[in-house]
Order: structure tokens, then C-alpha cells, then sequence
């Protein structure tokens, strides 16, 4: 008699993803999700795991964070998903909390539903704003998959769907000389995750940001900085980009802006690009974009995040991590272990792809779920949500322990 756990499977792998099923399968890692709260996700079967990636980000406040539930149940007697044609409170309210974030003039805000609706809107508004075509990209990055912004991924993530459109070109992440070379005179925006994720957590040298605003503003290019998983306190400052001494033209939100419970991103722009939409405000909607009651969402995690003691203990957190990572390397060498990151972004190096892909399975076995970097498959991401608790933190480093130890 086949048990719960198999009976879902073989319904999604029927009727929703069977290559992801196989995948799994594969490797003996197929996490059915039950119940889930704070740092760890049940599986249906009721065995625990520490939720150690967050969907890249989108769980920073843990599972069903309580105040948000509290702030969307709230809503719900009053708000709905609203009205794109009419005038929102809620959404004013959520604008204007996203802009006392900000760096001056940043102080714009078009809502949207997914990280990818939110970075095809930023390419839309450069292009409008400077009549330019071109839209320059790293080499290994990561940006959605919705039309825009597919055109300025990776390869992979496109090439089985056809021909992208003109204008996209890419150049390799913290090479100053090669973004120079990229951008021209034709360049409407570069766009740049402050750090790249799926290219398998890279932190860019210290001046490589500052070198690429300059860049831009010299060719008249709009700098677009996509903050949708180091946004929100991940790297122990509100936004990743504020650890470089930058002030994007546009900046781009979402995954733990939802709160892990309803989904909402944002287009953050600089005002004086506001003319854009004035004179038909209806040349960009969204449906459901910044669903009212998804705003309530938002604004309690940006009330929650903003904090200057909670942004201290993320620091604080990564700092702790980052020495019990440093000892695990020094007790197991033979593993190749690489540490960087920021914050609570942080990715784990080894020294082959093989070894990456044994220990996702160890850890799992132990009771950590990972994964690896999309475009560097040797790193696995480590992103814990923000709330972890020191004896949490302390029982994750004995499961990566454990593991390390059965890998050697």
C-alpha cells in the first residue's frame, strides 16, 4: 500500500513535473512538504528539516512568520486584491516604507507579482527613459523567466524557446575592462545582481560596483540593481547594494518581500524618471500586481527588516557561520571547502561538481535541505532564514559536521 508521501509524487509527477520527479528520485532527495514553521519544513510524513536555501530568500522571516500572518488575516476584512485603475491606499503606504529605504531620489515604486515581471519592467522603463536599445548583463546570472528578463540570463534557461530579442548582451561579472567594452553609447542599462546568486554566490571585488555606476553615467546608461534575494536584510544590510557605496537608477524586489506568504515584487525608480508614466498612466499595469493585501505583507516585513538590531544579529549570524565553516574546512581539507558571501548569503565551495552533489544528498540525510548553483554547480547555497536561533545555527553545524565527516 503505497503511503502519502508516494501518493503525491506520482499525482505531481502525472499531472505537474515529471522531470523533476526523476530528478529526485534520482538521487533519493523528493521533499514533499507538509507542515512548516520558523527554520524547518516537516515533510508529510512528519520528518523535520532545517530549511537551509528559503527558495532563495523568500522564506528571510521563516515559515508562517506569525506577525505577518497577523498583518494579512488583518487586511483580509477589509482589502482584497484591488483595483489597478483606481487610487490605493495600501499601496501608497507600502511605496512610501520602500522609500525611506532607499538612497534620495529612489523613491518611485510600480508593484508586480514575481521577481521576473519586476526586472522586465526595469528594462522597459531604461529603454523608455533613454531611447536606447541595449541591455548589458553578467555572463552567469540570473534574472527570471518571463520575456525580458530571460533575454538577460543565462543561455541555458533560453535557448530551447527560440531567438531572444535584439539588444541583450552579457559580460563576465567583475571585470571592469569588460563591462567598459560592453557598454556603449547604445546601452539603455546594465543590469547586475548585487550578488549573483545562481552564478553560485560570487561577492564583487570592492570596487567593481562603484566602477560600473561610473561607467554608466559616463555612456548615459541607467544602472539597474537586482536585489530580489539580497534584498531585505539577507546580507545583513537592508539592500546588498548599500555595502558598495552605490545609488542604482532602479532597483528590483521581491522574493522576501512576500514574506513567504504572498507574493509581491517591486520596480523602485528614481524620480526624476517619473515622466515616463505620466502622460499615460496605463502604459504599464499589472493585475495583480501589488495585491492590497500583499502590501500588508510587505510593509510588515519591511518594518521587520529595516531594524537596525535585527540587520546587527545578521551580521552577527553570518559571522558565526562563516567560523564554523572555516573549522569544518580546516578538519576536513580533502572536501576543497571555499567560503563566501555576505550576511546570511553565503556559498559553500567545493572542489569538483561530484562532491557538491554528494553532499546535497548527506545533508539531506541529515536533515539540512540545500541546493546547488544553477551556473556553478561545485557551490551550494547556504541561505538560512534570518530568524535562525543559536541553538538552531548550532545544530545545523553539527548536521554539515556529520555530513563532512561521511563524505570524507
Amino acid at each position: 500500500m503505497k503511503n502519502k508521501r508516494e501518493e503525491i509524487i506520482e499525482l505531481y509527477a502525472r499531472h505537474v513535473s515529471p522531470g523533476k520527479v526523476d530528478l529526485y528520485r534520482k538521487y533519493d532527495i523528493a521533499l514533499v512538504p507538509g507542515k512548516r514553521e520558523k527554520s524547518i519544513i516537516y515533510d508529510v510524513n512528519g520528518r523535520p528539516f532545517f530549511n537551509c536555501h528559503c527558495n532563495g530568500g523568500v522564506f528571510n522571516l521563516g515559515h508562517r512568520n506569525s506577525g505577518i500572518i497577523k498583518a494579512i488575516a488583518k487586511a483580509m476584512e477589509t482589502y482584497d486584491i484591488g483595483n489597478h485603475h483606481l487610487i490605493s491606499a495600501p499601496k501608497a503606504r507600502c511605496a512610501a516604507m520602500l522609500a525611506e529605504t532607499m538612497p534620495g531620489g529612489l523613491n518611485q515604486a510600480v508593484f508586480g507579482v514575481s521577481g521576473g515581471e519586476a526586472v522586465d519592467l526595469a528594462i522597459k522603463l531604461a529603454r523608455g527613459v533613454t531611447k536606447r536599445e541595449g541591455v548589458v548583463s553578467a555572463i552567469g546570472g540570473y534574472h527570471g523567466h518571463t520575456g525580458l528578463a530571460l533575454a538577460a540570463g543565462e543561455v541555458k534557461f533560453r535557448e530551447k524557446f527560440g531567438p531572444i530579442p535584439p539588444g541583450f548582451s552579457q559580460a563576465p561579472f567583475n571585470d571592469v575592462d569588460a563591462m567598459r567594452a560592453a557598454v556603449t553609447e547604445s546601452t539603455a542599462a546594465v543590469l547586475l545582481e548585487t550578488i549573483p546568486a545562481t552564478m553560485g554566490i560570487v561577492v564583487p571585488d570592492r570596487g567593481y560596483l562603484k566602477a560600473v555606476e561610473s561607467i554608466c553615467r559616463e555612456k548615459g546608461a541607467l544602472l539597474i540593481m537586482d536585489e530580489v534575494q539580497t534584498g531585505f536584510g539577507r546580507t545583513g544590510m537592508m539592500w546588498g547594494f548599500q555595502h558598495f557605496g552605490i545609488t542604482p537608477d532602479i532597483v528590483v524586489a521581491g522574493k522576501g518581500m512576500s514574506g513567504g506568504l504572498y507574493p509581491i515584487s517591486v520596480t523602485v525608480y528614481n524620480e526624476k524618471y517619473a515622466h515616463i508614466f505620466r502622460e499615460d498612466p496605463f502604459v504599464h499595469i499589472s493585475t495583480f500586481g501589488g495585491s492590497e493585501i500583499g502590501c500588508f505583507a510587505a510593509m510588515e516585513v519591511i518594518k521587520i527588516s529595516r531594524r537596525k538590531t535585527f540587520l546587527k544579529k545578521v551580521a552577527k549570524l553570518g559571522g558565526q557561520f562563516r567560523r564554523e565553516f572555516e573549522a569544518l574546512k580546516k578538519r576536513y581539507p580533502k572536501l576543497g571547502l571555499k567560503v563566501r558571501g555576505l550576511g546570511l548569503m553565503m556559498g559553500l565551495e567545493f572542489k569538483d561538481e561530484m562532491t557538491a552533489l554528494f553532499l546535497v544528498k548527506l545533508l539531506y540525510d541529515n536533515g539540512l535541505y540545500l541546493v546547488y548553483s544553477g551556473n556553478d554547480p561545485r557551490v551550494l547555497q547556504f541561505l538560512p532564514p534570518l530568524v535562525v536561533t543559536s541553538s538552531e545555527a548550532r545544530a545545523m553545524m553539527k548536521a554539515f559536521d556529520r555530513a563532512f565527516a561521511a563524505m570524507g
